[in-house]
């Protein structure tokens, strides 16, 4: 329990609340969960505004309401703030006693590379002794173990993210990195989060369905640099992105540089990468040393200098990082190989974005010595114009692309499709020669498969470590990883049913 009058204070604006103080039982911003005693905060959401649900939140037991909105609820106090979302955050730091001023706190943001940077991160923080936790788009280790984080998701909640970072502290967690994506950092539920180190990977064409604009896009990223970072914290850049440009000045912070093109301060040179793996030389301002790594790309080689910035920044020696970088395997759904014992290569991505489509299929391309076939699709409800510059870039480095679904959620998936299919064209391919509409996934991961001859390659893009796709507002099991798997086996039909296959159908 914790005084109404106590948490207020965490809150950086004056605040008219002249009641008596009320002893809080916990902090909540879904009113069906409100229980006896607690402090319900009402904000303007994406698509529902919590203010319509204050009056169940007060049947449910709440015995204080923070909002936005200038209403004058019955029978509890009201605190009216400026921004509902912020005061959550900053609510749920002081409820757990603000559990990021006790741990030495790493970000990171970009619009690909997050989640690999971040792991590659943690490995090396561990490999140099600390105890570390993590917040991913994957999952949450806290310093007693690990667990999923979610189906779509991208930064969790306010609420979670601070009870995951309490966890940390009971269980003696040192360090901690945390994922920071742009809806996360733009609905503030990073406030409260004071952090030590911000890295940016990139900032490419993504979410524009959320951020309306690329400029919005930009200051929601630049949030963890500007306003989360501490005064003296470390900022670690790409001088190769144009977010370096983007991201300057950052006067508060001490700015150190990665990248393989300009000059920077820690750069690579000897880079070779196959099937197996990366190596190269880092070139740090403490001198060079090799490092080796089972990860591909070029595009991984930024995401292992981002770390190994970041990681040097802290302190970290050379050994602890060419020893964390070598055990990170890869994340879950990341380039990750499906082999079942077939002539060609079969790979899940994540890549959901141009860019990051792009970045895998140079990837395969470049270790492939046959064809390259790639499946994927693009989300409904979401960032539209990414489509066609998705069909573009598949069809400057496939060989062959199979369009399918990708949570279409309430829009027609046909017209999704149509769209990715319009940018194939425009780079020249030609429907049924170059590629081809499957609007069942499972389907469309068998069509590649079928075609796929020894030394081709197979790269299912898109969902990665996901474990459903959405059609309308329903989430039905699926995981990439298995279905390939289950195409790869022979199998004549999956274990999963989606609205748009055949055994749905049947049934």
């Amino acid at each position: 329990m914790k005084s109404l009058k106590r948490l207020l204070s965490a809150l950086p604006y004056e605040l008219r609340f002249a009641g008596e103080d009320v002893s809080i039982s916990g902090i909540y911003d879904d009113s069906r969960r409100v229980r006896p005693g607690g402090l319900f905060v009402a904000y303007k959401g994406v698509e529902t505004d919590g203010h319509r649900f204050i009056g169940n939140a007060i049947d449910n037991g709440a015995v204080a309401i923070v909002g936005e909105a200038e209403i004058s609820p019955d029978g509890v106090p009201y605190i009216r703030v400026p921004d509902g979302r912020e005061a959550l955050a900053l609510l749920a730091a002081a409820w757990f006693d603000f559990p990021a001023s006790k741990l030495d706190l790493i970000g990171v943001t970009g619009t690909d590379g997050k989640t690999t940077t971040s792991t590659l991160i943690f490995n090396i923080l561990d490999a140099w002794g600390k105890k570390v936790g993590l917040i991913s788009t994957v999952e949450a280790i806290l310093g007693d173990g690990a667990q999923p984080t979610g189906l779509h998701t991208t930064t969790p909640p306010a609420l979670e993210i601070q009870e995951y970072l309490h966890r940390m502290v009971g269980n003696g967690v040192e360090a901690a990195v945390i994922e920071a994506t742009s809806h996360g950092l733009a609905q503030r539920r990073l406030d409260g989060c004071e952090f030590d180190v911000a890295v940016v990977t990139n900032v490419t064409h993504e979410h524009l369905d959320f951020h309306k604009t690329d400029e919005q896009y930009v200051a929601a990223k630049r949030r963890l640099f500007d306003e989360l970072l501490v005064g003296g914290g470390t900022a670690v850049l790409n001088v190769d992105d144009r977010s370096y440009r983007l991201f300057q000045p950052l006067p508060r912070a001490r700015i150190v540089t990665y990248g393989l093109d300009a000059p920077a301060d820690f750069t690579a040179e000897e880079v070779s990468w196959g099937p197996q793996g990366l190596s190269m030389k880092v070139i740090s301002p403490d001198g060079e040393f090799p490092v080796a790594s089972t990860l591909v790309g070029r595009f991984n080689v930024y995401n292992i200098l981002a770390a190994v910035a970041a990681a040097a920044g802290m302190g970290a020696p050379r050994e602890a990082i060419a020893e964390g970088v070598r055990k990170t395997r890869g994340v879950p759904g990341r380039m990750e190989v499906i082999d079942r014992g077939q002539p060609f290569t079969a790979i899940v991505d994540f890549a959901h974005t141009p860019n990051a489509l792009e970045n895998a299929l140079a990837a395969i391309r470049s270790m492939t010595k046959g064809r390259v076939i790639a499946v994927f699709g693009s989300a409904g409800e979401r960032d539209r114009e990414k489509r066609r510059l998705m069909g573009i870039a598949a069809g400057r480095l496939a060989d062959f692309v199979v369009i399918t679904a990708e949570d279409p959620r309430r829009e027609p998936l046909d017209a999704i499709m149509e769209e990715i299919a319009a940018g194939c064209r425009e780079s020249g391919m030609k429907q049924e020669r170059d590629f081809v509409l499957v609007p069942d996934r499972w389907e469309a991961i068998k069509t590649a498969c079928e075609m796929a001859r020894e030394g081709d390659a197979v790269i299912v893009c898109g969902k990665g470590h996901e474990q459903s796709m959405c059609f309308g507002t329903t989430e039905y099991p699926w995981d990439d990883r298995i279905a390939l798997a289950e195409v790869l086996e022979g199998r004549k039909e999956s274990r999963f049913r989606l609205p748009t296959s055949s055994a749905r159908k049947r049934d």
